[in-house]
């Protein structure tokens, strides 16, 4: 049996802080994998479901991040469950936006809620540390994860989340090395060479011209591909269109 603790806040003006990843990955294997309904139990949000074989169990604590180990403390002493059957998953400002580490052991570097499950339950549980990045400074830490991620980190927190999902049936295997590798694997397939910029706006443009422009548009590649380089307009159109340099 192996059970899954996401670390997190409850409540909705805490859905989308960076210290709740935890929840976050938690929902999407939730989703993923069609575990059961989530019912409250243990202090906290609790589901069923299997991942490889394995009977497994996720929870959320819903006693706020601080007391999380109150939760997983009494969920781990019903099913009887050592540490080794237990993953919590939880923010990380000790590693760069995107990046996991899984581990077992260690200390609680400052974290929270690391800290109240270790008094629970003792040190030797499995941890998915999932990176949100450092602010900068240490008194800056609390800000940056009770606030909400940027509108543009959804470029990488949303595939991460979905590639944590997909391989989570390597942590109920106890594979936790080749999950990691695996996850890290789907992370740089999702990533494309970006497209030079002056180009993507040019041709951005041009298709986006009313149909009286268009012959305006049409006879401005042509010209691209003969007219002197004057400018990083000229040399994007230049190398939209096919003309030498």
């Amino acid at each position: 049996m192996l059970l899954i603790v996401g670390l997190g806040n409850p409540g909705a003006q805490y859905a989308r802080h960076r210290h709740n990843v935890g929840f976050m990955a938690a929902d999407a294997i939730h989703r993923r994998h069609d575990f059961g309904p989530w019912r409250r139990r243990f202090h906290g949000r609790f589901a069923e479901g299997e991942l490889a074989g394995v009977k497994t169990l996720l929870l959320k604590p819903e006693t706020f991040m601080n007391d999380s180990g109150r939760a997983v403390g009494a969920a781990a002493q019903f099913y009887k469950l050592e540490p080794a059957d237990i993953v919590v998953i939880h923010d990380e400002v000790d590693l760069m936006p995107g990046k996991i580490r899984v581990k077992t052991g260690g200390g609680s570097a400052g974290h929270n809620g690391l800290r109240s499950v270790t008094g629970h339950i003792g040190n030797d549980y499995r941890r998915l540390r999932i990176g949100v990045g450092h602010p900068g400074a240490k008194e800056l830490v609390s800000i940056h994860v009770l606030h909400d991620f940027a509108k543009s980190d959804a470029k990488w927190l949303d595939p991460l989340l979905d590639a944590i999902a997909e391989q989570a049936p390597l942590l109920a295997e106890g594979k936790d090395s080749a999950f990691a590798n695996r996850v890290h694997l789907a992370q740089a397939a999702d990533k494309k060479p970006a497209k030079d910029k002056s180009v993507s706006r040019i041709s951005d443009a041009i298709d986006d011209a009313p149909p009286h422009d268009r012959t305006t548009a049409t006879t401005a590649k042509e010209k691209a591909a003969t007219a002197p380089i004057r400018g990083p307009l000229a040399r994007g159109l230049r190398k939209l269109f096919g003309g030498k340099e």
